[in-house]
Protein backbone atom coordinates (compact mmCIF):
# COMPACT_ATOMS: atom_id res chain seq x y z
CA UNK A 1 0.00 0.00 0.00
CA UNK A 2 1.32 3.46 -0.92
CA UNK A 3 0.22 6.21 1.40
CA UNK A 4 0.52 9.68 -0.13
CA UNK A 5 -0.81 11.68 2.82
CA UNK A 6 -0.68 11.01 6.56
CA UNK A 7 -3.67 9.43 8.27
CA UNK A 8 -5.59 11.99 10.30
CA UNK A 9 -5.43 11.06 14.00
CA UNK A 10 -7.39 12.21 17.05
CA UNK A 11 -6.41 11.47 20.64
CA UNK A 12 -8.67 11.00 23.65
CA UNK A 13 -6.77 11.21 26.94
CA UNK A 14 -3.05 11.75 27.18
CA UNK A 15 -3.08 15.14 28.88
CA UNK A 16 -0.99 16.46 31.80
CA UNK A 17 0.44 13.66 33.95
CA UNK A 18 -0.03 11.02 31.24
CA UNK A 19 3.14 9.21 30.23
CA UNK A 20 1.45 7.02 27.64
CA UNK A 21 -0.18 9.87 25.73
CA UNK A 22 3.18 11.43 24.93
CA UNK A 23 4.53 8.01 23.88
CA UNK A 24 1.66 7.56 21.44
CA UNK A 25 2.27 11.00 19.96
CA UNK A 26 5.99 10.30 19.49
CA UNK A 27 5.20 6.96 17.88
CA UNK A 28 2.59 8.42 15.54
CA UNK A 29 5.03 11.07 14.30
CA UNK A 30 8.04 8.81 13.82
CA UNK A 31 7.29 7.66 10.27
CA UNK A 32 5.19 10.60 9.07
CA UNK A 33 2.28 8.21 8.59
CA UNK A 34 -0.10 10.06 10.97
CA UNK A 35 -1.06 13.67 11.63
CA UNK A 36 -2.64 14.64 14.96
CA UNK A 37 -5.55 16.92 14.05
CA UNK A 38 -7.93 16.80 17.03
CA UNK A 39 -8.21 15.81 20.64
CA UNK A 40 -9.77 15.89 24.06
CA UNK A 41 -6.89 15.46 26.46
CA UNK A 42 -8.35 16.13 29.90
CA UNK A 43 -11.67 16.46 31.69
CA UNK A 44 -10.36 19.76 33.08
CA UNK A 45 -11.08 22.48 30.53
CA UNK A 46 -7.97 24.56 31.16
CA UNK A 47 -5.61 21.57 31.03
CA UNK A 48 -7.35 20.32 27.90
CA UNK A 49 -6.90 23.65 26.11
CA UNK A 50 -3.31 24.07 27.31
CA UNK A 51 -2.36 20.65 25.94
CA UNK A 52 -3.98 21.40 22.59
CA UNK A 53 -2.13 24.71 22.43
CA UNK A 54 1.21 23.05 23.22
CA UNK A 55 0.53 20.57 20.42
CA UNK A 56 -0.39 23.44 18.06
CA UNK A 57 -3.82 22.09 17.31
CA UNK A 58 -6.61 24.21 15.86
CA UNK A 59 -8.48 25.45 18.96
CA UNK A 60 -11.77 24.57 17.24
CA UNK A 61 -10.69 20.94 17.16
CA UNK A 62 -9.97 20.71 20.87
CA UNK A 63 -13.21 19.28 22.20
CA UNK A 64 -14.79 19.19 25.63
CA UNK A 65 -15.88 15.54 25.47
CA UNK A 66 -15.19 12.40 23.48
CA UNK A 67 -18.79 12.37 22.21
CA UNK A 68 -18.37 15.86 20.77
CA UNK A 69 -15.04 14.95 19.17
CA UNK A 70 -16.27 11.77 17.51
CA UNK A 71 -19.48 13.35 16.21
CA UNK A 72 -17.73 16.43 14.79
CA UNK A 73 -14.70 14.65 13.31
CA UNK A 74 -16.76 11.89 11.70
CA UNK A 75 -18.84 14.55 9.94
CA UNK A 76 -15.89 16.56 8.55
CA UNK A 77 -14.46 15.90 5.10
CA UNK A 78 -11.03 16.51 6.60
CA UNK A 79 -11.86 14.87 9.93
CA UNK A 80 -9.84 12.35 11.89
CA UNK A 81 -10.21 8.78 10.67
CA UNK A 82 -8.26 7.08 13.46
CA UNK A 83 -8.75 7.67 17.21
CA UNK A 84 -6.13 6.81 19.84
CA UNK A 85 -7.63 6.03 23.26
CA UNK A 86 -5.14 6.67 26.09
CA UNK A 87 -7.54 7.05 29.01
CA UNK A 88 -7.96 5.01 32.21
CA UNK A 89 -9.42 1.55 31.61
CA UNK A 90 -13.06 2.23 32.46
CA UNK A 91 -13.40 4.65 29.52
CA UNK A 92 -11.97 2.33 26.85
CA UNK A 93 -15.25 0.56 26.13
CA UNK A 94 -17.63 3.53 25.77
CA UNK A 95 -15.14 5.56 23.72
CA UNK A 96 -14.17 2.66 21.46
CA UNK A 97 -17.82 1.71 20.90
CA UNK A 98 -18.73 5.28 19.95
CA UNK A 99 -15.79 5.40 17.52
CA UNK A 100 -16.75 2.07 15.96
CA UNK A 101 -20.37 3.09 15.46
CA UNK A 102 -19.14 6.30 13.76
CA UNK A 103 -17.00 4.24 11.39
CA UNK A 104 -13.66 5.42 12.80
CA UNK A 105 -10.62 3.17 13.22
CA UNK A 106 -9.38 2.71 16.79
CA UNK A 107 -6.00 2.47 18.51
CA UNK A 108 -6.64 1.46 22.13
CA UNK A 109 -4.49 0.99 25.20
CA UNK A 110 -4.76 -2.30 27.06
CA UNK A 111 -6.62 -3.91 28.70
CA UNK A 112 -9.21 -3.30 26.00
CA UNK A 113 -12.13 -3.16 28.47
CA UNK A 114 -12.79 -3.91 32.13
CA UNK A 115 -15.16 -6.85 31.53
CA UNK A 116 -15.21 -9.78 29.13
CA UNK A 117 -18.78 -8.97 28.07
CA UNK A 118 -17.67 -5.51 26.96
CA UNK A 119 -14.73 -6.95 25.03
CA UNK A 120 -16.92 -9.45 23.19
CA UNK A 121 -19.43 -6.75 22.32
CA UNK A 122 -16.67 -4.58 20.83
CA UNK A 123 -15.50 -7.55 18.76
CA UNK A 124 -19.02 -8.00 17.38
CA UNK A 125 -19.33 -4.32 16.46
CA UNK A 126 -15.88 -4.22 14.83
CA UNK A 127 -16.90 -7.13 12.61
CA UNK A 128 -20.24 -5.52 11.75
CA UNK A 129 -18.82 -2.07 11.00
CA UNK A 130 -15.63 -3.29 9.24
CA UNK A 131 -13.32 -0.85 11.03
CA UNK A 132 -9.68 -1.39 11.97
CA UNK A 133 -8.88 -1.92 15.67
CA UNK A 134 -5.33 -1.89 17.02
CA UNK A 135 -4.72 -2.95 20.63
CA UNK A 136 -1.46 -1.43 21.84
CA UNK A 137 0.60 -4.42 22.95
CA UNK A 138 3.76 -2.58 21.98
CA UNK A 139 6.28 -5.25 22.98
CA UNK A 140 5.40 -7.41 19.98
CA UNK A 141 6.70 -4.55 17.84
CA UNK A 142 10.33 -5.12 18.89
CA UNK A 143 12.31 -6.62 15.98
CA UNK A 144 13.89 -9.38 18.08
CA UNK A 145 10.51 -10.36 19.51
CA UNK A 146 9.35 -10.72 15.92
CA UNK A 147 12.45 -12.78 15.16
CA UNK A 148 11.86 -15.02 18.19
CA UNK A 149 8.34 -15.69 16.92
CA UNK A 150 9.70 -16.56 13.48
CA UNK A 151 12.20 -19.00 15.04
CA UNK A 152 9.36 -20.83 16.77
CA UNK A 153 7.24 -20.86 13.61
CA UNK A 154 10.17 -22.25 11.59
CA UNK A 155 10.56 -25.11 14.04
CA UNK A 156 14.01 -24.05 15.29
CA UNK A 157 12.99 -25.01 18.84
CA UNK A 158 11.06 -28.15 17.93
CA UNK A 159 7.93 -28.87 19.94
CA UNK A 160 7.50 -26.32 22.73
CA UNK A 161 7.69 -27.92 26.16
CA UNK A 162 7.45 -24.97 28.54
CA UNK A 163 7.72 -21.22 28.88
CA UNK A 164 8.28 -18.68 31.63
CA UNK A 165 7.30 -15.04 31.42
CA UNK A 166 7.61 -12.37 34.07
CA UNK A 167 6.94 -8.65 34.25
CA UNK A 168 8.32 -7.03 37.39
CA UNK A 169 8.17 -3.41 38.54
CA UNK A 170 8.88 -1.70 41.84
CA UNK A 171 6.93 1.55 41.51
CA UNK A 172 3.96 0.51 43.68
CA UNK A 173 6.02 -1.12 46.45
CA UNK A 174 4.88 1.63 48.82
CA UNK A 175 1.76 3.76 49.21
CA UNK A 176 2.13 6.34 46.41
CA UNK A 177 1.92 10.07 46.97
CA UNK A 178 -1.47 11.72 46.59
CA UNK A 179 -0.41 13.59 43.44
CA UNK A 180 0.69 10.46 41.55
CA UNK A 181 -1.98 10.42 38.86
CA UNK A 182 -0.76 7.18 37.27
CA UNK A 183 -1.05 5.30 40.55
CA UNK A 184 -4.28 7.03 41.52
CA UNK A 185 -6.44 5.54 38.79
CA UNK A 186 -4.60 2.21 38.57
CA UNK A 187 -5.38 1.48 42.23
CA UNK A 188 -9.04 2.49 41.93
CA UNK A 189 -11.42 -0.36 41.01
CA UNK A 190 -13.92 2.13 39.59
CA UNK A 191 -11.43 3.21 36.91
CA UNK A 192 -9.02 0.27 36.60
CA UNK A 193 -11.61 -2.50 36.86
CA UNK A 194 -11.30 -5.62 39.00
CA UNK A 195 -7.69 -6.35 38.00
CA UNK A 196 -4.69 -4.37 39.24
CA UNK A 197 -1.25 -5.57 38.19
CA UNK A 198 -3.03 -8.42 36.41
CA UNK A 199 -4.68 -6.03 33.96
CA UNK A 200 -1.91 -3.46 33.79
CA UNK A 201 1.17 -5.61 33.15
CA UNK A 202 -0.03 -9.20 33.47
CA UNK A 203 -1.88 -8.86 30.17
CA UNK A 204 1.35 -7.70 28.49
CA UNK A 205 3.20 -10.77 29.78
CA UNK A 206 0.38 -13.09 28.72
CA UNK A 207 0.15 -11.60 25.21
CA UNK A 208 3.92 -11.81 24.74
CA UNK A 209 3.94 -15.49 25.76
CA UNK A 210 1.16 -16.36 23.32
CA UNK A 211 2.63 -14.18 20.56
CA UNK A 212 6.11 -15.72 20.57
CA UNK A 213 5.13 -19.31 21.33
CA UNK A 214 2.07 -19.51 19.08
CA UNK A 215 0.49 -21.75 21.71
CA UNK A 216 -3.19 -21.72 22.60
CA UNK A 217 -3.71 -21.52 26.38
CA UNK A 218 -6.23 -23.91 27.87
CA UNK A 219 -6.31 -23.34 31.65
CA UNK A 220 -4.84 -21.25 34.45
CA UNK A 221 -4.18 -21.78 38.16
CA UNK A 222 -3.46 -18.48 39.90
CA UNK A 223 -2.91 -16.63 43.14
CA UNK A 224 -3.34 -12.86 43.33
CA UNK A 225 -2.15 -10.86 46.32
CA UNK A 226 -2.15 -7.26 47.50
CA UNK A 227 1.20 -6.88 49.19
CA UNK A 228 0.76 -3.29 50.38
CA UNK A 229 -1.63 -3.13 53.36
CA UNK A 230 -4.99 -1.56 52.57
CA UNK A 231 -4.68 -1.95 48.82
CA UNK A 232 -7.88 -3.21 47.20
CA UNK A 233 -6.59 -4.44 43.84
CA UNK A 234 -3.88 -7.03 43.27
CA UNK A 235 -0.28 -5.89 42.93
CA UNK A 236 1.28 -9.35 42.55
CA UNK A 237 0.19 -12.23 40.29
CA UNK A 238 1.58 -15.76 40.16
CA UNK A 239 -0.01 -18.13 37.66
CA UNK A 240 0.55 -21.57 36.14
CA UNK A 241 -0.62 -22.12 32.58
CA UNK A 242 -1.50 -25.17 30.53
CA UNK A 243 -1.36 -25.00 26.75
CA UNK A 244 -2.83 -27.06 23.95
CA UNK A 245 -0.44 -29.90 23.06
CA UNK A 246 0.87 -30.41 26.60
CA UNK A 247 3.18 -27.42 27.06
CA UNK A 248 3.21 -25.75 30.47
CA UNK A 249 3.99 -22.22 31.56
CA UNK A 250 4.55 -19.89 34.50
CA UNK A 251 3.64 -16.20 34.65
CA UNK A 252 4.67 -13.74 37.36
CA UNK A 253 3.62 -10.11 37.28
CA UNK A 254 4.37 -7.77 40.16
CA UNK A 255 4.42 -4.03 40.79
CA UNK A 256 5.86 -4.49 44.27
CA UNK A 257 9.28 -5.95 43.41
CA UNK A 258 12.06 -3.63 44.68
CA UNK A 259 15.05 -3.45 42.37
CA UNK A 260 13.07 -4.18 39.20
CA UNK A 261 12.26 -1.15 37.07
CA UNK A 262 10.49 -2.55 34.01
CA UNK A 263 11.70 -6.14 33.85
CA UNK A 264 9.70 -7.99 31.22
CA UNK A 265 11.43 -11.27 30.37
CA UNK A 266 10.45 -14.45 28.56
CA UNK A 267 12.01 -17.91 28.12
CA UNK A 268 10.62 -20.43 25.63
CA UNK A 269 11.91 -24.00 25.92
CA UNK A 270 11.54 -26.53 23.13
CA UNK A 271 12.78 -30.05 22.40
CA UNK A 272 15.71 -28.82 20.28
CA UNK A 273 16.51 -25.35 21.63
CA UNK A 274 15.46 -22.47 23.89
CA UNK A 275 14.99 -18.72 23.45
CA UNK A 276 15.34 -15.91 25.98
CA UNK A 277 14.55 -12.19 25.57
CA UNK A 278 14.41 -9.30 28.08
CA UNK A 279 12.81 -5.92 27.44
CA UNK A 280 15.50 -4.02 29.34
CA UNK A 281 18.05 -5.41 26.84
CA UNK A 282 15.79 -5.49 23.79
CA UNK A 283 18.48 -5.56 21.12
CA UNK A 284 19.72 -9.06 21.95
CA UNK A 285 18.08 -12.47 21.83
CA UNK A 286 19.66 -15.61 23.31
CA UNK A 287 19.26 -18.81 21.29
CA UNK A 288 20.42 -21.99 23.03
CA UNK A 289 20.48 -25.19 20.92
CA UNK A 290 20.66 -28.56 22.64
CA UNK A 291 24.26 -29.64 23.43
CA UNK A 292 25.73 -26.49 21.83
CA UNK A 293 26.98 -23.13 23.15
CA UNK A 294 24.47 -20.34 23.68
CA UNK A 295 24.25 -17.86 20.80
CA UNK A 296 23.69 -14.13 21.25
CA UNK A 297 21.67 -12.74 18.35
CA UNK A 298 21.80 -8.98 17.91
CA UNK A 299 19.40 -6.72 16.04
CA UNK A 300 21.09 -6.60 12.63
CA UNK A 301 18.98 -5.77 9.62
CA UNK A 302 21.72 -7.15 7.35
CA UNK A 303 21.43 -10.58 9.02
CA UNK A 304 17.76 -11.17 9.54
CA UNK A 305 14.71 -9.70 7.94
CA UNK A 306 11.30 -9.85 9.56
CA UNK A 307 8.52 -10.99 7.28
CA UNK A 308 5.90 -9.74 9.70
CA UNK A 309 6.15 -5.98 9.30
CA UNK A 310 8.18 -4.62 12.22
CA UNK A 311 10.99 -2.30 11.18
CA UNK A 312 14.67 -2.35 12.03
CA UNK A 313 15.17 1.40 11.99
CA UNK A 314 18.82 1.93 12.88
CA UNK A 315 22.18 0.45 11.81
CA UNK A 316 23.59 -2.48 13.84
CA UNK A 317 24.91 -1.43 17.24
CA UNK A 318 22.62 1.61 17.54
CA UNK A 319 20.03 0.81 20.22
CA UNK A 320 16.34 1.15 19.58
CA UNK A 321 13.56 0.22 21.92
CA UNK A 322 10.35 1.39 23.57
CA UNK A 323 9.29 4.29 21.35
CA UNK A 324 10.26 2.41 18.20
CA UNK A 325 8.19 -0.59 19.32
CA UNK A 326 5.12 1.63 19.58
CA UNK A 327 5.93 3.23 16.24
CA UNK A 328 6.20 -0.17 14.58
CA UNK A 329 2.58 -0.87 15.50
CA UNK A 330 1.44 2.54 14.26
CA UNK A 331 3.35 2.02 11.03
CA UNK A 332 1.91 -1.47 10.57
CA UNK A 333 -1.64 -0.14 10.96
CA UNK A 334 -0.96 2.55 8.34
CA UNK A 335 0.56 -0.06 6.03
CA UNK A 336 -2.46 -2.39 6.38
CA UNK A 337 -0.44 -5.24 7.91
CA UNK A 338 -2.81 -8.10 8.72
CA UNK A 339 -4.29 -8.17 12.20
CA UNK A 340 -4.57 -11.22 14.44
CA UNK A 341 -8.13 -11.81 13.23
CA UNK A 342 -6.82 -11.87 9.65
CA UNK A 343 -4.05 -14.34 10.45
CA UNK A 344 -1.38 -11.65 10.89
CA UNK A 345 0.64 -10.40 13.83
CA UNK A 346 -0.91 -7.03 14.64
CA UNK A 347 -2.82 -7.15 17.97
CA UNK A 348 -6.49 -6.36 17.47
CA UNK A 349 -9.91 -6.69 19.04
CA UNK A 350 -9.58 -10.50 19.15
CA UNK A 351 -6.35 -10.07 21.14
CA UNK A 352 -8.31 -7.86 23.52
CA UNK A 353 -10.98 -10.52 23.98
CA UNK A 354 -8.26 -13.10 24.69
CA UNK A 355 -6.74 -10.77 27.29
CA UNK A 356 -10.07 -10.35 29.05
CA UNK A 357 -10.63 -14.12 29.01
CA UNK A 358 -7.25 -14.46 30.70
CA UNK A 359 -8.15 -11.83 33.30
CA UNK A 360 -11.58 -13.36 34.00
CA UNK A 361 -10.26 -16.91 34.34
CA UNK A 362 -7.34 -15.80 36.52
CA UNK A 363 -9.68 -13.92 38.86
CA UNK A 364 -11.98 -16.96 39.09
CA UNK A 365 -9.06 -19.26 39.80
CA UNK A 366 -7.83 -16.99 42.58
CA UNK A 367 -11.31 -16.79 44.10
CA UNK A 368 -11.38 -20.61 44.14
CA UNK A 369 -8.00 -21.01 45.85
CA UNK A 370 -6.03 -21.61 42.67
CA UNK A 371 -8.35 -24.16 41.08
CA UNK A 372 -7.45 -24.91 37.45
CA UNK A 373 -9.85 -22.78 35.42
CA UNK A 374 -10.55 -23.08 31.66
CA UNK A 375 -9.64 -20.11 29.46
CA UNK A 376 -12.15 -21.05 26.73
CA UNK A 377 -10.07 -19.66 23.88
CA UNK A 378 -11.84 -19.92 20.57
CA UNK A 379 -15.25 -20.03 22.26
CA UNK A 380 -17.66 -17.27 23.21
CA UNK A 381 -18.15 -16.80 26.93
Amino acid sequence: MTQSTPLRLAMIGGGPGSMIGAVHRFAARMDNRFELVAGVFSTRSESNRDTASQLRLDPNRCYDSYDALIKAEAARDDGARVVAITTPNHLHYPIALTCIEAGLDVICEKPMTVTLAEAEHLAERVADRHVRFLLMHNYCGYPLVQHARECVQRGDLGRIRSLQVEYLQEWLSEVPSADNKQADWRLDPKRAGSAGALGDIGTHAFQLACFISGLTPEAVSAELTSQVPGRVLDDNVQALLRFEGGATGMLWASQTAPGFENALRIRVVGEKASLEWAQENPNELWFSPLNQPRQRITRRDDWFSSTTGASVRLPPGHPEGYLEGFANLYQALAADVNTASQGGWLPDVSTGVDGLKFIAATLRSNQNNGTWTPLDFGAAS
